[in-house]
C-alpha cells in the first residue's frame, strides 16, 4: 500500500480514525460511568454527569459483608498487585533467568488469588472469576501446546493426508457453536462431568483448535527450514530443533494465537451455560443482571462488566508488542 502523501487525506484518515475511537471508547466510559453511580442516579430519566461517585456497587458484587479495615486491606493487595505487575513488566532487568522470574511471579499471582478470600468474606462473583481464570488459562496451554505440534507438523508435511487434515479443520472451524453443544453434553452426562471446568475446558479445546492449527502452521510456514536443519546437523533432534530454534523464532505468532484463544474462551457464554448448572464464568454471572425488575441489577451489571474487561485490557496491553509482530509476520510472505 502506497504512502498517503497529501495533507487533507492525512486529515481524513486521522480524523475517521479518531471518530472510531471515539465510537468504541464511549460504550465502556458509559458503563465505567454507570458503575460508580447510585441507583438513583443511573437510572434518572435525563443522564447525569455531574454525580458524587461511590464504590457501593463493587463491594456488593465482590464481597458479602465489609470488613473492619478495609482501606489497610486495600492497600495491602493493591501494593501486592503493584508490585507483581511491575516484576512482570519489568522481568528482563531482574537479575536471574527470565523463565524463573516468571514462575515466580506467577506463583505470587497464584497465591495473591488464594489469600483474598482468607482476608475477606468474597462473594459468588469472586468464584466465577476464578473460575474464568482456571478455564481460560487450561484452555490456552492445551490449545496451543497441540496447536503448536500440529501446525509445524503440518507446515513441514506436504502430502496429501496434510491436506485432508486441514479441510477436515477448517469444516470444524466452519461448523455453528451449538452443534458442539449437544455431543459434549452427553459426553459429559456419561462421565459425570457436567458442571466441572474439566467439561467445558475440554470443549472449548475441541472449538479453538482448528482455529489454532491453521494459523500456528502459516506462522511456521514463515520460519525457513534451513534454521532446523542446521540444529539437526549440529547434533539435535526434530523435536528439540522445534523447542529450541522454532519457537522462539514463531514466538511473536504464537503470543497472537494464545491471545486469541484467550479471547474465546474468556468471554465464551453458549458452552459454559448449557455445559454447567453453577460452576459459571463471568459471562454468564453477568447475564444474571441483564434481566429482572429489580433496579439495583443496572449498577451491578456495569460494575460486574467493569470487572470483566480490566483483567483483558492489561493482558492485551502487555502483550500489544507481541501481537502487533505476530500479526505482522503472519501478514507477510517471504
Amino acid at each position: 500500500m502506497d504512502r498517503v502523501t497529501s495533507r487533507w487525506g492525512r486529515i481524513l484518515i486521522q480524523l475517521i480514525l479518531i471518530l472510531f475511537a471515539i465510537y468504541s471508547i464511549v460504550p465502556f466510559t458509559w458503563t465505567a460511568l454507570q458503575s460508580i453511580k447510585t441507583v438513583r442516579d443511573a437510572g434518572a430519566r435525563r443522564p447525569k454527569l455531574l454525580f458524587s461517585p461511590t464504590m457501593e456497587n463493587y463491594e456488593d458484587l465482590w464481597l458479602r459483608s465489609t470488613p473492619e479495615n478495609p482501606e489497610a486491606l486495600a492497600f495491602f493487595l493493591l501494593l501486592a498487585l503493584v508490585l507483581l505487575v511491575c516484576a512482570l513488566l519489568f522481568a528482563q532487568y531482574i537479575p536471574g533467568r527470565r523463565t524463573l522470574v516468571y514462575g515466580l511471579v506467577t506463583a505470587g499471582f497464584a497465591a495473591l488469588l488464594w489469600a483474598i478470600p482468607q482476608l475477606l468474606d468474597t462473594d459468588r462473583f469472586y468464584d466465577f472469576f476464578l473460575n474464568t481464570l482456571i478455564v481460560t488459562v487450561g484452555t490456552i496451554v492445551i490449545s496451543i501446546s497441540i496447536g503448536c505440534l500440529a501446525g509445524y507438523a503440518l507446515a513441514r508435511y506436504v502430502g496429501l493426508m496434510g491436506v485432508i487434515l486441514l479441510l477436515a479443520a477448517l469444516a470444524f472451524r466452519a461448523l455453528p457453536r451449538f452443534a458442539y453443544v449437544l455431543p459434549y453434553y452427553w459426553i459429559g452426562s456419561a462421565l459425570n462431568l457436567l458442571d466441572s471446568r474439566i467439561l467445558v475446558i475440554i470443549t472449548l479445546v475441541a472449538v479453538n483448535q482448528p482455529f489454532t492449527i491453521w494459523m500456528l502452521r502459516s506462522f511456521f510456514m514463515e520460519v525457513p527450514k534451513d534454521l532446523e536443519e542446521s540444529a539437526m546437523v549440529d547434533g539435535a533432534n526434530r523435536l528439540t530443533s522445534f523447542l529450541q530454534v522454532i519457537v522462539p523464532v514463531a514466538w511473536p505468532g504464537i503470543i497472537s494465537t494464545a491471545l486469541f484463544t484467550l479471547l474465546l474462551a474468556y468471554n465464551e457464554f453458549l458452552l459454559v451455560r448449557v455445559l454447567t448448572q453453577t460452576n459459571w464464568t463471568l459471562p454468564v454471572a453477568i447475564s444474571r443482571f441483564t434481566g429482572g425488575e429489580d433496579p439495583r441489577h443496572l449498577t451491578l451489571a456495569a460494575a460486574a462488566s467493569v470487572s470483566a474487561t480490566i483483567p483483558i485490557i492489561v493482558v492485551i496491553l502487555f502483550f500489544q508488542k507481541h501481537l502487533v509482530k505476530g500479526l505482522a509476520a503472519g501478514a507477510v510472505k517471504g
